[in-house]
C-alpha cells in the first residue's frame, strides 16, 4: 500500500510517498518555507507523487504532522489531509511532532529515555517524555523550563528538539546526549509511524497545547440585527 505523509507543522513544507509493504520511501518533495504552506502544499504533494510514480488513486492511507508547532501550519496540513481523505475515501492518521522527534532520537540513541522539547515562545516549551522503547510516558504539555529540568534530572534522558540545548545549558555539570535538535522530524518518520499505527477511529486533529497568539478583537464585532 502507498501512504502519503505531509508535514507543515514547522518551517518545512514536506510530503513523501511511503511503501508500507516494503517499508521504504518511494518519492518526496521538501521545501524550507518558513511561512506560506497553504500556497505550496498541493504542489509539494504533486511533486512527491510524481517522484514516486504514483497518483492520488494509488494511495491507500494518509498521514499528517499534527503539532505542536505553528498554529497556521498545523491547521493547513490537517485540513488538507482530512479533505483528501474524504475525497479519496481512504483513512488518515495524525502523528505529533514530539512523537516523531522522539522516534528519531531513539533510533540514534537506542535503549534510552528521550525528552522531546520544542521552543514554544513566551518562555515556554512543548515537552513530552518517552521510555526506552519510544513510548509516551509523560505529556505532551506546554510548560516552563523548570519542569523540563526537573524531568531531565531524574534519569538524564536523551534531549531532542529545538529546545534541547536550552535545557542542557541549565543541567551543568551533567552532560546529556542529544537527538535531532529540530522543530520537526523528517517527513518519512511521520510516514513510518503512521504505517505502524494504522488508521484510528477518528480523523486527525491539530494538537494545540495552548490558545493561539492571535485572537479576534471583540470590540470590532458588529452587533447582530433582528431579521
Amino acid at each position: 500500500m502507498k501512504l502519503l505523509a505531509i508535514d507543515t507543522a514547522a518551517n518545512l513544507c514536506a510530503a513523501c510517498v511511503w511503501d508500507t509493504e516494503a517499508g521504504v520511501e518511494r518519492g518526496r518533495s521538501v521545501a524550507d518555507l518558513g511561512k506560506g504552506h497553504a500556497e505550496f502544499l498541493m504542489t509539494t504533494i504533486d511533486e512527491a507523487l510524481a517522484a514516486a510514480g504514483c497518483t492520488y488513486a494509488g494511495l491507500g492511507m494518509l498521514a499528517v504532522a499534527t503539532g505542536p508547532g505553528s498554529f497556521t501550519g498545523v491547521r493547513v496540513g490537517v485540513a488538507t489531509v482530512r479533505g483528501l481523505a474524504l475525497a479519496l475515501n481512504i483513512p488518515a492518521v495524525g502523528v505529533s511532532t514530539l512523537d516523531a522527534i522522539a522516534r528519531e532520537a531513539a533510533a540514534s540513541c537506542p535503549g534510552r529515555r528521550v525528552l522531546a522539547a520544542i521552543d514554544a515562545g513566551r518562555e515556554e516549551l512543548y515537552v513530552a517524555l518517552y521510555d526506552e522503547l519510544a513510548k509516551l510516558i509523560y505529556g505532551p504539555v506546554v510548560t516552563r523550563m523548570q519542569t523540563a529540568l526537573d524531568i531531565a534530572r531524574q534519569d538524564l534522558p536523551v534531549l531532542a528538539g529545538s529546545a534541547a540545548r536550552q535545557i542542557a545549558a541549565r543541567l551543568a555539570p551533567l552532560s546529556p546526549q542529544f537527538g535531532p535538535e529540530t522543530t520537526t522530524a523528517d517527513v518519512a518518520t511521520y510516514a513510518r509511524i503512521a504505517a505502524e499505527r494504522g488508521p484510528g477511529p477518528q480523523p486527525p486533529v491539530p494538537l494545540y497545547l495552548r490558545e493561539p497568539d492571535a485572537k479576534p478583537q471583540a470590540g470590532f464585532v458588529l452587533p447582530r440585527t433582528a431579521s
